[in-house]
């Protein structure tokens, strides 16, 4: 055998050992990140059925696709791993065993981005995680918003949303009164829903726009403001849609607005938004001096099947690096670590429900209200109550509201009244913590968010707090934060919100008011008590 045949046959037999122990190391790779990952991931993958979220399907694909054109750039660099990349594992593995331990699927779903992270740069080292580090971070727009986040930034689009919408109704010459989210045509009136929030266009349309971003030929700041302006094209489209709508309804009646806002959904809409898009990308290339076709201004060749040019030596990626092999040997020790936990059910404490809630408390005469199915499906309770009380002589009365959660991991949590407010109608125009004394079991101070609400000329005082597993809570971000805490420590998550709220009548002041909702907290505190775990 000449030299040379020997010394391929040497390279071929090295590269089939390097083969048979990258193949390995990805197999117990992937296994181990797919045990370790699963609930939080399958969770992700449900997420997606919704409307907002069924674009997230091609992100993984298109991500995929991404790395792979960047293969040359990779042999090129070759294997380089970094011990840093094995920390960075370590860090998305802790998260995960909490996210695990809590149940709270985010924090799993975050994490597994974050150890993909660090798998990379514990292979090829920083060089190859900066080549990569656009198509891995395009895999955040796979995971879907928190629910309170979500709600939060929902509320916000249908008031600005609805807002613009007006303004452009009033260009046509008609007449329209705004009450936060409900639009008075006179004749007619318009509730601007969750389901016109325009979060199903603007999720979609920021994946889109990072991607355009990462091809587009220009300055930093171009593409910066590329995605930043996916926020209020997908507004301005959306107020749009809302104004045609009331357009077409002052005109030819509420028939037309089924009609148009179903033949305006989805792609119509999507559609509009990116052509705006590409027409503030043509702008901006004419502003900085350059001219030519939207192709031009794109890096396409980030997109289109092709080979680089002189091959791609692949032989220079198959090692493993040492690094890489820690790496997989800590996601493989965490996943037999996940297998060895108990199995965790939820605990749910047993109470008596608020159908038992008595209508007569103290000197106080209830009358229980209905609410209405549609918003209980949308809050997603599992128990309410909702009532008018009286105090005998008193022609103004307390309303009273409970929402009570068996579990507030999965999407369902207490909604503040700081978000929902608004969307009535009404302005917050004080809000603050106080201390109202002689209401607790011992006769103790209880603290409560005490707002003072406006619209027109009516005007509301709101108390409110969060009732959780024996907490006396008033921060919606501190009871997160206790929800995280005791998922871990109690595997409990029940809580409930309180909201008492009374209008200020003619004739009277706020200190009016505030007495009667002290009053009346006094005589319900204790009974409350009595069908909320603690």
């Amino acid at each position: 055998m000449s030299v040379e045949a020997r010394a391929e046959s040497v390279r071929m037999g090295g590269n089939l050992g390097s083969w048979l122990a990258l193949g390995a190391a990805t197999l117990l790779a992937a296994g181990s990140l797919w045990f370790v990952f699963y609930d939080g991931l399958s969770h992700m993958v449900r997420g997606w059925g919704q409307e907002e979220y069924n674009y997230a399907y091609l992100v993984p694909l298109v991500s995929a696709w991404l790395i792979w054109q960047k293969r040359g750039e990779l042999a090129e660099i070759g294997v380089r791993g970094a011990w840093a990349g094995v920390a960075l594992v370590g860090l998305g593995l802790f998260f995960a065993f909490f996210g695990e331990l809590s149940t709270i699927y985010t924090i799993i779903q975050f994490a597994f981005i974050v150890t993909l992270a660090g798998l990379v740069l514990a292979w090829f080292g920083w060089r190859g995680l900066v080549v990569l580090a656009a198509p891995l971070f395009y895999l955040v727009f796979m995971v879907p918003l928190p629910d309170f986040l979500y709600q939060q930034i929902s509320g916000r689009m249908q008031l600005i949303s609805s807002e613009l919408g007006v303004a452009m109704i009033r260009l046509f010459g008609i007449s329209v009164f705004l009450e936060g989210n409900v639009i008075d045509l006179g004749v007619y009136k318009l509730q601007v829903v969750e389901a016109c929030n325009g979060l199903r266009y603007l999720f979609p349309l920021l994946s889109f726009g990072f991607l355009c971003a990462y091809l587009y030929k220009g300055p930093l700041w171009h593409k910066i403001l590329l995605l930043i302006s996916t926020v209020p094209i997908t507004i301005v489209i959306n107020s749009f849609r809302i104004a045609v709508t009331g357009v077409l309804v002052d005109n030819f009646g509420i028939g037309m607005a089924d009609g148009f806002m179903h033949f305006f959904e989805g792609w119509v809409i999507f559609v509009a938004a990116v052509a705006l898009f590409f027409a503030q990308m043509l702008v901006l290339a004419r502003l900085s001096g350059r001219h030519g076709r939207l192709s031009d201004l794109l890096r396409l060749e980030l997109l289109i099947p092709q080979r680089p040019a002189g091959g791609v030596d692949t032989s220079r990626l198959l090692r493993p690096s040492r690094p890489l092999l820690a790496s997989v040997a800590l996601v493989a020790v965490t996943a037999v670590a996940v297998a060895s936990l108990p199995e965790r059910q939820e605990i749910i404490p047993e109470r008596r429900g608020f159908a038992a809630f008595p209508m007569q408390v103290g000197d106080w005469r209830g009358r229980e209200l209905i609410l209405e199915r549609r918003y209980v499906d949308a809050l997603k309770i599992d128990d309410h109550i909702y009532a008018d009380f009286r105090h005998a002589g008193d022609p103004a009365v307390v309303n009273f509201y409970v929402a009570y959660y068996g579990s507030q991991r999965k999407g369902a949590s207490a909604h503040s009244p700081r978000s929902c407010i608004p969307g009535g109608g009404w302005e917050i125009t004080t809000l603050g913590r106080r201390g109202i004394d002689g209401v607790g079991p011992n006769g103790e101070a209880i603290t409560v968010q005490r707002a003072v609400i406006t619209r027109g000329l009516s005007q509301q005082v709101v108390y409110y707090w969060f009732d959780q597993r024996g907490r006396h809570l008033t921060n919606e971000y501190h009871v997160k934060l206790m929800i995280f805490w005791d998922a871990i420590t109690r595997n409990r998550t029940d809580g409930a919100l309180v909201r008492l709220v009374t209008p200020v009548t003619p004739g009277q002041t706020l200190d009016s008011a505030d007495a009667r909702l002290t009053d009346f907290m006094r005589e319900v505190y204790t009974k409350v008590d009595g069908f909320i775990p603690g």
